[in-house]
């Protein structure tokens, strides 16, 4: 029986120390989004400032991802428009200054496919949320000598659940998420 609880108690501590951190590089990751306008055509943006982490295994069988990004990072190439995001009327960027997610679940969906639910935090408003995730590759740098790890994440969002804007025939209430993520393994 010792044996038993020791063994298991081992292989626990292998699985656990097999999960390790990994940093998003800001320079090759994109956060991204897109919202229908008039019904007609999307516009277009991404936020320039977020951090991005999990801690995964060298082949992301098994993720948890921690995201923040700051709201007055937002950008749709029209500084009219961004500052009006950042507004009261939208995302009030002073008043709350990050967007966070904390993933809660992981599901494998493919080989290099999987499913990723958590609670993602807007507008004062959290909700849960999930993402299709797909693993592009994982290589060895040629630089850093370090595990890099490229990926996708895809969703959608109502942004009326979390209070953003207001029910206008204008905007449509989904918005797209795309997220091009490149990390590397610390």
């Amino acid at each position: 029986m010792k044996k038993t609880i020791f063994a298991l108690a081992f292989l626990t501590s292998l699985a656990v120390a097999a999960q390790s951190t990994w940093k998003s590089d800001g320079a090759h990751s994109k956060v991204g989004f897109g919202i229908s306008h008039l019904m007609i055509s999307t516009v277009e943006g991404h936020f320039s400032d977020f951090d991005i982490t999990a801690k995964a295994t060298d082949t992301f069988d098994d993720a948890e991802f921690m995201v923040d990004i700051k709201t007055t990072s937002i950008d749709t190439d029209n500084d009219r428009r961004d500052d009006h995001l950042r507004s009261a009327d939208f995302f009030d960027a002073e008043k709350y200054p990050s967007i966070t997610f904390q993933s809660t679940s992981f599901e494998k969906t493919g080989d290099k496919t999987f499913k990723l639910t958590g609670d993602l935090s807007m507008h004062g408003v959290t909700k849960p949320v999930t993402l299709e995730g797909t693993v592009n590759g994982i290589i060895t740098d040629q630089r850093s000598q370090k595990l890099k790890a490229g990926l996708k994440l895809t969703g959608t969002v109502d942004r009326l659940e979390f209070g953003v804007g207001s029910d206008t025939p204008t905007l449509g209430d989904e918005v797209e998420l795309t997220i091009h993520l490149e990390m590397a393994q610390q």
